[in-house]
């Protein structure tokens, strides 16, 4: 059971979140600089966070220097990743 996400990723942001669609891909806001791989370690963070699995299960493999990522998932499947994310995201539009 493994799953794959493209994300769209704004670092520096006031607070890490799951955002929503952007386009084919989920766009997250994460606080981190994208300084030292600080950026990637907080999409790892707030994915594993965000979708219950270990940050071990979470790996970015592409995109490690652009906002524009491919992340594998190790343990869930893209049905469950897809509803996981829409979850937070509408969770977070009525806060």
């Amino acid at each position: 059971m493994n799953g794959r996400l493209q994300l769209r990723v704004s670092p520096g942001a006031a607070r890490s979140a799951v955002v929503g669609r952007h386009g084919d891909a989920w766009k997250l806001r994460v606080a981190a600089p994208p300084t030292d791989g600080r950026a990637n370690a907080a999409v790892v963070a707030l994915l594993a966070s965000t979708l219950g699995v270990p940050e071990r299960d979470v790996e970015i493999v592409s995109g490690h220097g652009s906002r524009d990522k491919i992340v594998a998932l190790t343990g869930i499947d893209n049905d469950e990743i897809e509803r996981r994310l829409a979850e937070r995201a509408a969770r977070k539009d009525s806060e």
